[in-house]
């Protein structure tokens, strides 16, 4: 006769984590400027605004954009500025820098809103894989907004787990 299969686990105190889930839905967009730039480096106001002007922002709805320029131009503030204006009332979310800049600032507001309560005085694993672009500066923030409150921190999965810190 077999065995009933338990799986320990489930049935620990242990709580899992996995910022996959808390990954903000939408389309992310990098915004390049160089086009609108004469030969991509110098910034005509006149023909600048005109191409913010003349652009249809409405494609950018409920996406998240970041602002950049590829070439090596020197880009005044309030060129971003600008954009952001038009961009406001369809972006979910306005930034200058990449992608990698976008999520890790999306996760920078989501771990700060991010209730740690449940996590007092619990194991908790921090899980590592995912599919979706989590940035390793959001496992960073993560570890230091649970240190105060958690019992230990892992990084992982259940079944092989790397230790990362433990309340004396």
């Amino acid at each position: 006769m077999a065995e009933e299969i338990i799986n320990r686990v489930a049935n620990s105190k242990l709580k899992v984590i996995d910022l996959e889930d808390y990954y903000p839905e939408g389309k992310r967009i990098l915004f390049d400027i160089k086009d609108w730039l004469l030969e991509g480096l110098v910034l005509r106001e006149k023909d600048f605004r005109d191409s913010v002007s003349q652009h249809d922002w409405s494609q950018y709805q409920d996406c998240y954009i970041a602002l950049h320029c590829s070439t090596d131009a020197i880009v005044p503030d309030w060129a971003y500025m600008l954009i952001t204006v038009q961009l406001k009332n369809h972006a979910k979310k306005i930034v200058i820098g990449t992608l990698d800049n976008l999520e890790s600032i999306l996760y920078t507001s989501i771990i700060s809103n991010l209730d740690t309560s449940i996590y007092q005085d619990m194991p908790v694993i921090i899980k590592g894989c995912s599919h979706k672009p989590v940035p390793s500066n959001a496992l960073v923030m993560l570890t230091e907004k649970l240190q105060p409150v958690a019992k230990s921190i892992m990084f992982g999965e259940a079944c092989s787990s790397v230790p990362l810190y433990k309340r004396k």
